[in-house]
C-alpha cells in the first residue's frame, strides 16, 4: 500500500514546479495531471513517462495533458518513442488538409485546430495550426508557434478550473477558440466602423488594399476555423466507447457555437466588400472629374495652339503680317473660338450629368 501511494505523493510534490513557456529537452512546453486532486498538477516529461508506465492503466479517472513545441526537434522523437499515439496523428503533422476537423482513429480522437498567434494583427502569417490527440488517459497537443486558444486553456487550468475528462479539455479548447474568433470579429468590426465613418465624412484614410487584406484574412480564418461537418458528423454518430454521453453532447454544442461566429464573419466580409466598392466608386469619380477638367483645359487651349502653330511657320503669305491691327484681329479670332469651344464643352457636360 505504501509503495502504491509513493508515486502519487511524488506527483503532488511536482505541483510546486513552475513550467516555463519554453520547452524542456524533450520538447515539452507544459504538462498537467488531472484527477489526483481537485486542481491539476504540473508535471514534467519524466513524471509523465512514469505515470503512463505505472498508473495509466490502473487509474481510469485520471488523465494527463502534455503540450509540445514542434519547433524543438526532440518533440516528435519523444512522442514516437514514449507516447504510443495513433499513426494518423503523425500523418496529420506532415501531410493532409489543415482545415479544422476532429476524426476518430484507433479509438483516439485526432483534432486539427487552426488558431491565431498572440498579438494577432490581421496578417495571414498570424494563423497557425495545433494538433491534438485525445485518448481516455492521455491528451497530447503540439504546435510550432505559440497560439492564443491553447494558452487560454492553460491559464484556466492553472487557475484551478476543474476538467472532468480528456474530451472536456478538447471542448474547452474549441470554446476558447470560438471566444478568440469572436474577439477578432469585434476588432475587425471596430476597424471597419472607423473606416466607414471617415468615408461618410469624406475623410477616407484607408486604401482598398488594406480592406482587401483584411477581407482575405477573414476568408482564410473562416475556411480554416470552420470544423469539417462530415468528419464531425461521423464522430458524433459513432463516438469512442470510452467517451461519455455528456461529452458527446457538449462537443456538439461547442462546434455549433462556431456557426454563429462564422455567420457574423460572413456578414462582415460582405460589408468590407461594399466599402471596397464605395471607395472604388469614389476613386473612379475623382478620376473622371480630373479627366473632365483636363479635357476642358485642353479644348480651351486648342484654338490658340492651332492658330499659334500656323502663324509660327516660317513661310511666306502669313495673313495680317503687315496689318497695323493684325495682332488684335488674331486675338479676337482666338477669343471667339475659345468662347465657342467653352460653350460646347459646358453643353456636353450638362448632357452627361
Amino acid at each position: 500500500m505504501t509503495q502504491a501511494c509513493a508515486p502519487e505523493a511524488a506527483l503532488l510534490e511536482i505541483d510546486k514546479v513552475e513550467v516555463s513557456y519554453g520547452s524542456d529537452p524533450s520538447g515539452l512546453v507544459w504538462g498537467y495531471l488531472f484527477g489526483v486532486s481537485p486542481e491539476a498538477l504540473a508535471i514534467d516529461s519524466a513524471a509523465a513517462l512514469a505515470w503512463m508506465r505505472d498508473h495509466a492503466a490502473n487509474n481510469p479517472s485520471q488523465f494527463i495533458w502534455l503540450h509540445f513545441n514542434l519547433s524543438n526537434a526532440a518533440s516528435e522523437k519523444w512522442l514516437t518513442t514514449h507516447a504510443n499515439l495513433a499513426d494518423e496523428f503523425y500523418e496529420t503533422l506532415h501531410t493532409g488538409s489543415r482545415s479544422t476537423r476532429i476524426e476518430l482513429a484507433e479509438d483516439t480522437l485526432i483534432a486539427v485546430v487552426n488558431d491565431v498567434l498572440h498579438n494577432f494583427s490581421f496578417e495571414e502569417s498570424d494563423i497557425s495550426t495545433l494538433w491534438v490527440s485525445v485518448a481516455r488517459n492521455v491528451v497530447v497537443s503540439a504546435r510550432r508557434k505559440p497560439l492564443q486558444s491553447i494558452e487560454r486553456v492553460r491559464q484556466a487550468v492553472r487557475q484551478g478550473e476543474p476538467v472532468r475528462s480528456s474530451v472536456e479539455l478538447l471542448i474547452h479548447l474549441l470554446r476558447d477558440q470560438a471566444d478568440v474568433l469572436v474577439k477578432i470579429v469585434r476588432d475587425a468590426v471596430e476597424r471597419v466602423d472607423d473606416i466607414e465613418d471617415k468615408l461618410l465624412a469624406d475623410r477616407p484614410t484607408a486604401k482598398r488594399e488594406d480592406l482587401g487584406a483584411m477581407r482575405r484574412v477573414l476568408v482564410r480564418l473562416q475556411r480554416l476555423l470552420a470544423p469539417e461537418p462530415a468528419a464531425l458528423f461521423r464522430l458524433l454518430q459513432r463516438p469512442p466507447s470510452w467517451m461519455a454521453d455528456l461529452d458527446t453532447q457538449e462537443l456538439r454544442e461547442a462546434t455549433e457555437e462556431f456557426s454563429v461566429v462564422l455567420s457574423d464573419m460572413s456578414s462582415l466580409q460582405e460589408r468590407i466588400k461594399l466599402l471596397q466598392e464605395e471607395i472604388a466608386a469614389r476613386v473612379s469619380e475623382e478620376t473622371g472629374r480630373s479627366l473632365f477638367i483636363l479635357t476642358i483645359v485642353t479644348v480651351l487651349a486648342l484654338p490658340i495652339n492651332i492658330i499659334a502653330g500656323m502663324l509660327g511657320m516660317n513661310v511666306g503669305g502669313i495673313p495680317l503680317a503687315h496689318h497695323p491691327a493684325g495682332f488684335w484681329i488674331i486675338a479676337g479670332i482666338i477669343a471667339t473660338f475659345t468662347v465657342v469651344a467653352g460653350w460646347l464643352v459646358t453643353r456636353a457636360a450638362r448632357r452627361l450629368r
